[in-house]
């Protein structure tokens, strides 16, 4: 797990996605009512779709970081801080798929197992790479360096692996996430990246 240093605050945003369409990924009609992914009930939306929305908001996050250092839109503090709270959202996120998310897929759909173990693959490489910004942000901070280009060049690497892995992971596991997914608690870390 990534470490945050306790200067730095970090808010999360939960996510509520609302339902404005019933087209599934890839155009086919969903078949049944959508699942339920919340056990309070207020947000009734197919899990597909909070997946989704969940990784088009990691997406915007580093798209924005990236964007940032590259024109230095923000102080190098806010910069770093804004990383680490990126990493810290990108490692709940994969923790709670790991931990929760998949163990409940794999107990519905057994016949997912290799799937499931390529993301969990993917999640270790995202991980290492997560770690080398983790550690470049630190250094930075310490430092009062330049060290910004050097977080750039490991993002742009890891947006690439990002891209890949959600487009993978949704493409291979949204249908059996909206056949009925029982919710253990893990939802609040894979669509909430762990809430404030």
């Amino acid at each position: 797990m990534i470490a945050v240093p306790p200067h730095r605050v970090i808010e999360y945003r939960q996510h509520r996605v609302s339902v404005t369409g019933r087209v599934r990924h890839g155009g086919a009609e969903p078949k049944g009512p959508f699942s339920v992914a919340s056990r309070d009930g207020d947000r009734v939306v197919a899990l597909s779709q909070q997946l989704a929305q969940a990784h088009r908001e990691l997406r915007g996050q580093i798209s924005e970081i990236r964007t940032s250092i590259g024109h230095r839109r923000l102080s190098d503090d806010v910069l770093l801080t804004h990383c680490l709270a990126f990493c810290a959202a990108l490692t709940s996120h994969h923790q709670g798929e790991d931990d929760g998310m998949f163990s409940a897929l794999l107990r519905q759909r057994p016949d997912l197992a290799a799937t499931v173990s390529k993301l969990v693959e993917d999640h270790g490489l995202i991980s290492s790479i997560l770690s080398q910004v983790s550690e470049l942000a630190d250094r930075a901070a310490a430092s009062r360096g330049p060290a910004l280009e050097a977080i750039g060049r490991e993002l742009d690497g890891l947006a690439a692996i990002m891209e890949s892995h959600f487009s993978y992971e949704e493409r291979t596991i949204s249908e059996a996430l909206d056949d009925g997914l029982p919710d253990t608690g893990w939802s609040d870390m894979v669509f909430g990246f762990g809430g404030a």
